[in-house]
């Protein structure tokens, strides 16, 4: 007898949807990436220990190594799947020539923009909301907030005060933010209780007026941007979540920066192992991805002798250690792609309806990726992204039409493929005249 929950069947359909829709657009989905990922048991599990290491209040850190096609990206994203899943906050953020890792502010910016947890993404005042709706719960339960909305508005003020003052100086513009913050949602001033999140957020558009009247001098600048950002996980575990879980991604751009910012960027990231290990990033876990170039190159790590120390993995055999620094994704190949097609067929099977295995047999998938790596060099580690396109495509057809025998039908066409491929997938294309 059949006594599936229909609540948990609807919410595992609507999930299926999500990963095929974004399937469908060539993208990472943004949930479910357990249902579709293959060959990287032990890289999640090394990632998943480190995790609860962090949770426990420690601090620590992978780099992500691996040429395109390898899946840093989707790994980056499974990743943070599993760190939601153990309750923690979440920020993606990609290095950039405008956010170089030379400039903590942009970074610190990047964070607080991309912040996601289990019940919102752009979090940042939810978990605020959760930082202070905890300290007011505390200070009600021990009978500290005395009777009264204003007793208890004067004593969760102090606790705001006390609960940073561990960080450093820096920190009483954060205090005195989230003091201002607090005053101006009980007294339903909204623009100014925005403004505050805005402020401790680094926008630049928080004017002179806000900072008056919160009594803050200065901003968020690179300097204090690090302070801040212990700050933001201070509240963020404070407010319930084990931790946060940042991933910074494409750190092979760095290498296009003049010399005086990349020394900046490789002092960074520097700075930030040392901050790891000497035990003064608490509840913060840190995922960097980048190419082989990044970590080997004259303009990558190896120009900075002390990160490449620190960095460095030893032993060079066929016996990949994941618990090193280094995480080395190799590149997708044939069994891998085809593993990947038959969990598609199961998440596509729960979205709509059973696909025909008759029609999309083991047999036509292996056809299928052949045709697509003809056109792309032999290379099964460029197609990944646009075979799941296709092949989504073809089950959509077989779907739809039940004369569709995609065994005849199906050929792969690179026209319509025009002004969507990357640089790496144009690179090895092979053009028919």
């Amino acid at each position: 007898m059949n006594t599936a929950d229909p609540d948990q069947k609807e919410r595992s359909r609507h999930e299926s949807l999500n990963i095929i829709n974004a399937l469908r657009r060539g993208t990472v989905p943004a949930v479910g990436l357990e249902r579709i990922v293959v060959g990287l048991d032990m890289e999640e599990g090394v990632i998943s220990r480190q995790l609860d290491f962090v949770a426990d209040g420690g601090g620590d850190l992978k780099f992500i190594r691996g040429d395109f096609g390898s899946g840093k990206t989707f790994f980056v994203a499974r990743a943070l799947e599993i760190a939601g899943s153990k309750g923690f906050a979440t920020a993606h953020i990609f290095v950039s020539p405008a956010s170089p890792l030379s400039k903590p502010k942009a970074l610190y910016q990047q964070i607080c923009a991309n912040l996601k947890t289990s019940e919102a993404d752009h979090a940042l005042k939810t978990i605020v909301d959760n930082w202070i709706f905890a300290i007011e719960e505390r200070l009600i339960s021990t009978g500290r907030g005395g009777v009264g909305d204003s007793l208890l508005e004067a004593a969760a003020e102090k606790e705001i005060e006390s609960a940073l003052a561990g960080i450093s100086e820096t920190s009483t513009g954060l205090a005195a933010a989230l003091r201002t913050y607090y005053r101006a949602n009980n007294a339903g001033d909204f623009p100014i209780a925005q403004a505050a999140i805005g402020w401790i957020a680094a926008e630049s558009t928080i004017g002179r007026d806000f900072k008056q009247k919160a009594g803050i001098k200065g901003e968020v600048d690179d300097n204090a941007a690090f302070s801040f950002l212990l700050g933001l996980v201070e509240i963020i575990h404070g407010a319930g979540y084990r931790g946060l879980a940042i991933a910074i991604d494409e750190l092979e751009t760095t290498q296009g920066l003049q010399r005086n910012q990349r020394e900046r960027s490789y002092q960074t990231l520097a700075r930030i192992i040392d901050a790891l290990d000497a035990g003064r990033m608490p509840h913060c876990y840190f995922l960097f991805t980048g190419t082989p170039a990044f970590f080997d190159s004259s303009r990558g790590v190896r120009s900075a002798t002390p990160l490449y120390d620190r960095i460095s993995v030893a032993g060079t055999d066929a016996y990949k250690n994941p618990r090193q620094p280094q995480i080395h994704l190799s590149r997708f190949d044939t069994g891998k792609l085809e593993l990947v097609a038959l969990k598609v067929i199961e998440v596509y099977s729960q979205a709509y309806r059973e696909v025909d295995r008759e029609r999309i047999s083991h047999r036509f998938i292996r056809v299928m990726i052949k045709k697509l790596t003809g056109r792309f060099g032999g290379r099964v580690d460029v197609i990944p992204r646009i075979f799941l396109k296709e092949f989504i495509d073809v089950l959509d057809k077989c779907e739809i039409y039940e004369d569709y025998n995609p065994s005849d039908a199906y050929e792969f066409d690179t026209g319509h493929l025009k002004g969507e491929l990357k640089a790496e997938e144009e690179a090895v294309m092979v053009v028919e005249f």
